[in-house]
């Protein structure tokens, strides 16, 4: 029961719908790519940042109450 194998015009089947459904995609042009990922790594940082700042506050916050 399990080890029955796909038939030859399955695969075939669906690896063409596959490379249909890659036609359709819109690739980006390199140019808007490279600032997409810029702007992204920008944010990341900025984001890390923030959330570094806020755990200190939270640490120092904590160790006042506490200590």
């Amino acid at each position: 029961m399990g080890n029955e194998k796909e038939s030859p015009s399955l695969k075939r089947g669906f690896f063409a719908g596959l490379k249909g459904e890659f036609r359709k995609i819109i690739w980006p042009e390199k140019k808007l790519m490279g600032k997409q990922t810029i702007a992204v790594l920008v944010i990341a940082v900025i984001i890390g940042c923030i959330i570094s700042v806020i755990d200190w506050i939270v640490q120092v916050g904590l160790s006042f109450i506490i200590g």
